[in-house]
This record gives structure tokens, sequence and C-alpha cells, in this order.
């Protein structure tokens, strides 16, 4: 069979390859095709650049009830012959599995409802450097700005196009193209003693104006000339939506049916059950996924290379609908898989690959949320977030690159680093003050979830644990 680009199969003949080879009870084959740009500066200046393609795949055979997965590389996608041995080496791991006995997440595996979708035979999309032709041309004026004022700047900018092709052995056919962008802007004293961060997700970066990236971060810096030490303690603090979006993306990992029917998990409810339908907060917050959102589109089917509590191989190209965790301050519904939803007896809930809080006043935003604060903090970055206790989701995590001190509605000075101890589900049931949600990027999560909306909040008792020497 001859190949596509660089001689390898492409995605398609990779996924029908595999399923004609497969001696399996069933099979799947999902491959991801993708191409990044990036860009790297410091000390106002571009440093690095480039442009990466990547093929990767992965083979999930199923004998006996038990499932087996094995990931192939680009070289195996360079001749049937070598896309056989995978699918071989993947039946050969379910049949050892099997000796075992059935997966506990065991289901059939998905049926297709239609056939192929139309642009299922066409090559993976690219993105190439005319994605950054705006901002390439306002980073220039900034470093020209940045020198003239003595600041420095650092950042790295990345577009990725990634392509997802769903193949199984009951014929079922997707395929999805998921643009993903980022920019992360570190901006320095000259002296290199004040520091401020920011971040930003986008689909194609059209929607991104470096201008309103940098202001707050020139506005940070100066506050940041002033210097106050403050003694660890509970501080009314507000949150910018980054903050928020840190611990708002654990709240939802940690949102398991298992863990919590099992209680093992801060949704476990004494005695048994789930906290579903608990009251978090008279604010009428909701916290939802949806494949849909505007802005924030993401898969709308089930891909996972692997079975844990919240996801199954067994459910790989299932649909994916709006999920709710937090429905008008109550805790919504849980993940459950196909399996663990048959188990308890409650609906199957997947969720998408973005996270959206709603509910605060449209019209009020961080600057809005820091003039009715009369002592307290602003928090507007934090890292190195760490889980310390699973029943009560609480977490730690330093601040870093921006704490700053609150008085009477104005920001006096920027305050010593600390550590801090708050767990996102009493966040929203401390929370007094919520504005308008808009796209964020997690700093904490960047690597992994880029996908949020979410809006800043004011935290009352918000327990800074102890200072940091962390600069």
């Amino acid at each position: 069979m001859s190949g596509g680009a660089g001689g390898l199969l492409t995605p398609p003949q990779i996924i029908e390859v595999a399923l004609a080879a497969s001696r399996a009870d069933g099979c799947i084959v999902v491959v991801n095709g993708s191409t990044s740009a990036n860009i790297r500066w410091a000390n106002n200046t571009v440093t690095t650049n480039g442009v990466a393609q990547d093929l990767s795949w992965f083979v999930v055979s199923v004998v006996g009830g038990a499932a087996a997965t094995v990931a192939g590389s680009a070289s195996d996608a360079a001749s049937a012959e070598a896309v056989r041995a995978v699918v071989a080496a993947a039946h050969e791991a379910a049949v050892a599995a099997s000796r075992l006995g059935p997966a506990r997440d065991a289901q059939p595996l998905i049926e297709p409802t239609g056939g192929a979708p139309a642009d299922f035979d066409d090559e993976p999309v690219d993105t190439s450097f005319a994605v950054f032709d705006t901002l390439l041309t306002g980073l220039v004026d900034a470093f020209a700005a940045a020198r003239s004022d003595g600041r420095v700047l650092y950042g790295f900018v990345d577009h990725t196009v990634t392509t997802t092709y769903l193949g199984s052995s009951t014929g079922l056919r997707r395929r999805w193209v998921q643009p993903t962008g980022t920019l992360e802007v570190n901006a320095k004293s000259a002296d290199l003693r004040r520091s401020a961060w920011a971040g930003v997700s986008t689909p194609d970066f059209r929607d991104v104006e470096l201008d309103r990236v940098l202001a707050p971060l020139v506005a940070r810096l100066d506050w940041a000339k002033r210097s106050i030490d403050l003694p660890p303690g509970r501080y009314r603090t507000v949150l910018p939506p980054t903050a928020v979006a840190d611990l708002m993306i654990y709240l939802a990992w940690s949102s398991g049916a298992r863990e919590a029917h099992e209680g093992r998990s801060a949704f476990a409810a004494p005695g048994g059950g789930t906290r579903s339908g608990e009251r978090l907060t008279d604010l009428g917050l909701t916290m939802f996924s949806d494949p849909d959102q505007p802005g924030l589109a993401a898969a709308p089917f089930v891909v996972a290379g692997h079975s844990s509590d919240d996801v199954s191989v067994f459910d790989n190209g299932a649909p994916i609908g709006r999920h709710e965790f937090v429905r008008d301050g109550v805790i919504g519904s849980l993940l459950h898989t196909r399996g663990s939803a048959a188990e308890f007896g409650e609906p199957f809930t997947p969720s998408s690959d973005n996270l959206v809080l709603t509910g605060g006043q449209a019209d009020r935003d961080i600057d809005a949320l820091v003039a009715d604060v009369d002592r307290g903090l602003l928090l507007t970055s934090q890292w190195y977030i760490r889980e310390v206790d699973p029943a009560t989701l609480l977490l730690t995590g330093l601040t870093r690159d921006g704490v700053f001190l609150v008085e009477q509605g104005e920001v006096v000075g920027a305050v010593n680093n600390f550590r801090f101890n708050m767990s996102p589900l009493d966040i929203l049931r401390q929370a007094a003050d919520v504005g308008a949600s808009v796209p964020t990027l997690s700093r904490e999560w960047a690597d992994w979830f880029t996908r949020t909306a979410m809006p800043p909040i004011t935290v009352d008792g918000f327990n800074m644990s102890s200072v940091s020497p962390a600069t």
C-alpha cells in the first residue's frame, strides 16, 4: 500500500490496515496527525522558532472483555507490515489481560449511527507561521516599548493543529480537527527584581490583542515598586480568571463518580452516595463543559488511550454533550464511564476538553472587584499546585509573579509570596463577588488544559498559610 507524505501511510490507511489485520473480538484505532509552530523570545528579542510535524497512534484490542492498548510511532506507519505488527502486539497483550477476566469497565464497542464523515479521508490540517502575522507585528512594537521603558519581555507562543481519526471494528469512523493556541508572557523590570505574568488561549490568534495582554503587566510592575511584608493569614482575595481556572480545572478533574461512590473523594457523602445536589453557594454559579462552546470548541466524542475511573477505552467514539459540574450553585452530576454508569445505575456523563464557569455579574471585571475591596489581596498568578487532602479537595500552591495589597479599592504595593491552602470547593462556597466570564489560560495546567472561560472572583478568607521565600 502506498503511503502519504514522507512515505508514511495516511491516518485513514493506518486505521483500515489495522482493523483488517485484527483478530480480536473488537478493535479501536486512533491516529493523531499534528503540526505545530512556535516562537520563543527573551530579553526583548526572538531567540528560537520552529515548525514541527508529528504522527502518533494507538491500537486498543479487546479479547474476552479485557482490553489492551499498544502505541505506534511514526516509523510504525511506514508500511502495512509495520502497522500489522502493532496490531499483533495489542492482540497478544489483550489475550494476556483476558486471563484475569473481563475489565471492570467492559462494555460493547460503540456502534455507528451513520457512515464515515465526508472529510474522513482528508489529510491532517496543518498550521504555519502565518497564524502569527498580526502577533509578530505587535511583538516588534512591544520589544521597542519595553527597551525604551526599562522592561524586559520573555515569552512563548505556540499554535498546534491536531487532526484526530478514530475507527473501530464496529464500523465507527470519526474525525476531529482541534486548533490550540497559547501565548505566555513574562514582563520583568530591568534589574529582574519585579515580575508579572499573563497568558492567553486562542484557536487562531485572530482574537488576541497584544496591547491588552501587556497593559496589565506594565501596571503590575509599577505597583511592585513598593514592597510590603505581610504575615500569613486569611485574606479577602481577588482572583483573576487565570487563577480561577487553575483551581476549577482541578475540581473538574476530581469529579469522578466512582471515587465518590467508593468514598475516595470530596464528592463522597457521609454514610454513602455522593454529594450531587448539595448547595455550595447561593450565587447562581454554573460550571460546565460543552464541545460546542463558541470559541472553545472541543472534540465531540470520547478519545481514550487507557482506562481510569473517569474514562474508558470501551467508550471511544461515544458522543459527548454538555456536562454540568455545578448547576446554579449546586453540585451537578459527576463523571461516569458507561461501565460505572451501568454499575451505579446513573447516566453516562463524559466531559469535553473545555471548562466554563458562569453566573457572575456581566458588567463587572477584575478592576471593579478590586475597587470594592476595603483591605485584601490581588493574587494574579500561582504555581506548583498540588493536592493535600482528596477528602476535602484541599490544594496547596505558591503565589508567583504578583500578589498585591489592596487598600480602599486601590493597589498599594506588592507583598511577599505565600504558600496557600484552599479547596476549589471552598473558593465557590466563599465567593463574595463574581464578575463576567472571559476566555483565559490556566498558568499551572497550560500544558494539558487550555480551553477555559472563567470570571474574576473575590474570595472571603483565602488561606495564605505561610510566607514563601520563593521569588
